[in-house]
């Protein structure tokens, strides 16, 4: 057989570097001569929450019974300096997504279902709707780089206040609205012209460390007559540096968002490319907060990718106090879902897949400010799905609790875990499971 005889009988094979998404990514940078944009959050696949197992009982342990004996879910948030603390009855809390990225009707069915479910929806950049007032009962208000529409009554009429330093999806990196979303009431909100791309910058105007940030934190609270919880939102970057400085500046709660966090819109490069995993962001952040002797003293709230019970338990377990969801909340209203397949197609997406919430055609009307479009969300359904949906996160993490003899989630610790990958055990710092080596220790 001839060289080029064997070369045509061997099937052909892709390069693992210029795969099919590089080369067409090349092309289109090569025809366009602009860097990619898109909502949701990162693809790739990353060490998570699927890594780890729990260890239920048996013999050496005792489970509870799931129907006769209670597993608590409740969580307090703020006790620190706030005069009034917020607790909610699940450790299960909505992030922040602005009016702009989201319809009128999307944040209106978010503060439903989280109100039904006894937990708190977040305001984003923008300000605050009267929708996402009236039906929130708990709410937690942004203040972000862009300060867009922030005035001082909204702090007031808000139940925690949320310091953006990082997201995600982008730490490091400011926020995308593309002129497309930006309708009149969007740019009342936020003093911008209608119509025309808006770029948040990516740090605070008036303060450029943590001494800065213990100054601003302060004026928050001499609005608010220190009633109000004071939150810090970071990017999971530098997960324990980042944490002791948000305690030391005196934040009640530090928030930490990995790098599988969506985005309404982001440099793909960005999501795909800065920060850490989630699971890698753990236990660095709670190991700050117990070298401060701050743990379950300043409240830790975890996000990026939640998406099960098991992932709430598991967030818990490593020591975290709740967690918050912000893409699966979008789905559980009825984004990406399969009965508008066929206008996908049209967008050249497909249900499941589709991320260019930037470009405002979402056909479920969640991620748009097209009034025929948004006028496809029943905000009073959508609330009741996002209420569903929450209860059954909570029921899953209880099952899990309970089947590891636990009374209550935060009873959750990480001899519960281990891990299957080397990875992920030496990220979360549990075993490799069926041995007792933890990688690095």
């Amino acid at each position: 057989m001839s060289a080029d005889d064997h070369r045509s009988a061997t099937p052909p094979r892709a390069s693992a570097t210029f795969d099919e998404y590089a080369i067409a990514e090349i092309h289109r940078a090569a025809a366009t001569g602009i860097y990619d944009i898109r909502g949701f959050g990162a693809k790739r696949k990353l060490p998570h929450f699927d890594d780890l197992l729990f260890l239920g009982a048996s013999i050496s342990r005792y489970p509870l019974e799931g129907y006769r004996e209670r597993c608590g879910t409740d969580v307090t948030l703020g006790s620190r300096y706030a005069k009034k603390p917020i607790t909610l009855q699940i450790p299960i809390t909505i992030a922040g997504m602005s009016f702009g990225s989201l319809s009128a009707p999307a944040k209106e069915a978010l503060g439903r279902g989280a109100s039904i479910a006894g937990t708190s929806t977040t305001t984003g950049d923008g300000g605050m709707t009267e929708e996402e007032r009236l039906h929130s009962k708990t709410l937690v208000y942004q203040v972000l780089p862009s300060r867009y529409g922030m005035e001082p009554d909204q702090l007031r009429k808000a139940d925690a206040i949320e310091v953006v330093v990082g997201q995600g999806a982008k730490p490091g990196g400011g926020g995308m609205l593309l002129g497309q979303k930006i309708s009149k009431r969007v740019a009342e909100m936020r003093t911008l012209p209608e119509g025309i791309d808006q770029r948040s910058p990516c740090r605070h105007p008036d303060w450029t460390g943590p001494d800065d940030l213990e100054i601003k934190i302060n004026e928050l609270r001499e609005i608010t007559d220190w009633e109000k919880p004071i939150y810090v939102k970071v990017g999971a970057a530098r997960p324990y540096y980042d944490t002791a400085l948000a305690v030391k500046s005196g934040a009640d709660v530090v928030v930490l968002d990995g790098m599988q966090g969506g985005t309404a819109a982001t440099q793909e490069v960005f999501i795909e490319h800065v920060g850490i995993p989630t699971l890698a962001a753990i236990r660095p952040a709670v190991q700050a907060l117990i070298d401060l002797d701050m743990h379950r003293k300043v409240q830790l709230i975890v996000s990026g990718g939640i998406r099960n019970g098991a992932d709430v338990a598991k967030a818990l377990a490593l020591g975290a106090d709740a967690v918050s969801i912000g893409t699966a909340a979008l789905i559980a209203l009825g984004d990406n879902d399969p009965r508008y397949e066929a206008e996908y197609r049209k967008l050249g997406t497909t249900a499941g897949s589709y991320d260019d919430w930037h470009e405002g055609r979402d056909p479920a009307g969640i991620t748009t400010q097209d009034p025929e479009l948004t006028k496809r969300l029943d905000p009073v359904a959508a609330g009741r799905r996002l209420a569903n949906y929450l209860a059954v996160l909570t029921l899953e993490a209880q099952t899990i609790a309970r089947a590891c003899g636990k009374s209550h989630l935060h009873n959750l610790e990480p001899e519960d875990l281990v891990a299957l990958t080397v990875e992920s055990a030496a990220m979360a710092q549990v075993p490799l499971a069926g041995t007792s080596w933890i990688p690095g220790k």
